[in-house]
């Protein structure tokens, strides 16, 4: 073979349709869906495998919050009926069994390159195809770049002064260790009380010798009730698959619960209302905000659900101190609400300790532990539940930029100017697709239904493009600005604006606050999108193969 030879084929080797980013639920479905369809895909994967956060979030407790039989792809019945899930909440290691399971049957690992990270994605418009380069310095072309990084994939890590000093062994539980950590004998602290903390405090508590969790905000956590499946459910799971499909994909949050009572909380007195959460709090998993029709809009209401929480601490925690610095005061649900097994349970423990750093900030991490402002505490080891750069974070360290070299930062102004049309597509970036980007339902939602809804959307568009002549596909930044502006003006209806949270960005220092997801619901969204598609793909303007000419 010719040196030129070698070129040639170097240069077809490294140039697709469609370049997609992350093996996670969106990667995979989404190669699965364009490959069907006759593109050639490939599919690039920083870690050794597929999974995605079920790759990374390895920490001790780590399990899903959404129930296993809904937490799994629908498009295909056959695979619906070959897996069954072991319990109503799986383990990580179940999950990522599962993604691994799906890779396989359907041949995916062929055309995902693993341990290859994309560091930049620029959009060559002489060529209007997609110019993407590696940490290694390999170079990809595509017509079509399609992100599916995820909502919680940029882990953080606040910037503690005397970080780099810590003599002992710090971990984040969002990038946690293959092998298992030992925790027996050895003085722990966590910091965070997120939904990560919630799940790994009990698990480590039970190990160590001592454990310190370092809250700043208490969150509302209620009971998972997770027990494993018996033979007969399963059967009826499955035989239902149809009408499960039907109604995770119709509802508000691509779940199964439905509204329990289609009234306000205020309009029940206090003994019924009582009952009323009783039976979703013995119920477990999230049910618990559907008990009324106005938690979420109505302030007065939203408060008889968090006072009843509180309440259920003050039954639980032993000490009324502690009890009390566990009670949340802002708005249930307001921020990501939590299911635990024996959270408040734990802080009755001998070896547990709750320490207060809304009061006493943590000062400094020091060799030997961590100081506040207050006191300093001994650690062997540090763990990080401190969430996640969240929406906007996982796009942001990929160097992405369009039209004129302009960068999507740079367009969204480092946050505080993010706009897209329905959180699929951007002007100004023609031939890129957002799975589950800024300003869709996706981040209060069952995630794997909103992907789903991304990626046969996102397919059908590319069949359409394909069918029709057409060589670039863009949203207009009029409908942009439309769809940005419903966004806001939804969520401003609700309680989710009146709370600082990994929602609006307010867990990352310095980061500019905006709400950045369609609380419309999926069921909504999802008939929005396909009118979208039935009106001939409203809101984007399209260039034809044949004539270069922008059509609007």
């Amino acid at each position: 073979m010719t040196s030129t030879q070698q070129k040639s084929q170097t240069k077809q080797l490294n140039d697709f349709d469609a370049v997609v980013i992350g093996a996670g639920f969106s990667g995979l479905y989404m190669l699965h869906r364009l490959r069907e369809a006759g593109f050639s895909t490939r599919v690039y994967e920083a870690a050794p495998d597929v999974g995605g956060v079920w790759y990374a979030n390895r920490y001790p407790g780590a399990r899903c919050d959404s129930e296993s039989i809904i937490y799994n792809y629908m498009f295909s019945e056959e695979l619906y009926q070959e897996w069954t899930w072991s319990s109503r909440y799986p383990e990580q290691k179940e999950i990522l069994s599962y993604l691994q399971y799906v890779a396989d049957k359907f041949e995916l690992r062929r055309d995902i390159q693993f341990n290859i990270r994309i560091m930049s994605a620029h959009y060559d418009e002489e060529t209007n195809r997609w110019k993407l380069e590696t940490e290694d310095g390999t170079r990809v072309t595509a017509k079509y770049f399609i992100t599916g990084v995820g909502n919680l994939s940029s882990s953080n890590i606040p910037k503690f002064y005397g970080f780099d000093s810590f003599e002992g062994e710090w971990y984040h539980t969002g990038h946690w260790p293959h092998e298992k950590v030992e925790f027996k004998g050895k003085r722990v602290g966590v910091i965070g009380t997120g939904s990560s903390g919630i799940q790994s405090i009990p698990v480590i508590a039970e190990e160590a010798d001592h454990l310190f969790v370092f809250q700043r905000t208490p969150g509302y956590s209620t009971p998972a009730r997770n027990h494993p499946y018996d033979s007969e459910f399963i059967r009826q799971t499955k035989a239902n698959y149809s009408e499960i499909k039907r109604q995770t994909r119709e509802s508000t949050a691509g779940y199964l619960h439905k509204l329990m009572n289609d009234r306000s909380a205020l309009e029940d007195d206090l003994e019924l209302r009582q009952r009323e959460y009783q039976k979703t709090w013995d119920r477990g998993g999230f049910g618990f905000g559907r008990t009324y029709n106005d938690l979420l809009i109505n302030p007065d209401s939203n408060e008889t659900a968090a006072e009843f929480i509180r309440s259920k601490i003050d039954e639980t925690v032993k000490d009324p101190k502690v009890a009390e610095l566990l009670k949340p005061t802002y708005y249930y649900a307001a921020k990501r609400p939590v299911l635990d097994t024996n959270y408040f349970e734990t802080y009755n423990r001998e070896n547990v300790t709750l320490v207060d750093v809304k009061s006493a900030p943590i000062a400094e991490i020091t060799p030997k532990g961590l100081k506040t402002s207050e006191a300093e505490y001994q650690l062997d080891m540090i763990v990080f539940a401190t969430g996640y750069d969240g929406m906007t974070g996982p796009l942001f360290k990929i160097d992405i930029r369009g039209r004129d070299a302009i960068s999507l930062k740079e367009k969204w102004a480092g946050g505080p100017q993010t706009r897209t049309y329905l959180g699929l597509a951007n002007a100004g970036f023609p031939n890129m697709f957002m799975i589950t980007g800024p300003e869709s339902p996706s981040a209060l939602s069952n995630v794997p239904v909103s992907i789903e809804q991304h990626v046969e959307w996102i397919g059908d568009c590319l069949e359409y493009v394909r069918e029709h002549g057409i060589e670039t596909i863009e949203a207009k930044a009029e409908a942009e600005e439309a769809w940005s502006r419903h966004c806001r003006e939804v969520a401003e209806s609700t309680l989710y604006t009146k709370t600082d949270s990994w929602y609006n960005g307010a867990n990352i220092e310095g980061k500019p606050r905006g709400f950045l997801i369609y609380v419309g619901g999926v069921g909504n969204y999802r008939k929005i999108c396909d009118e979208v598609a039935a009106k001939g793909y409203e809101g984007f303007s399209f260039q034809t193969l044949s004539s270069r000419e922008t059509i609007s």
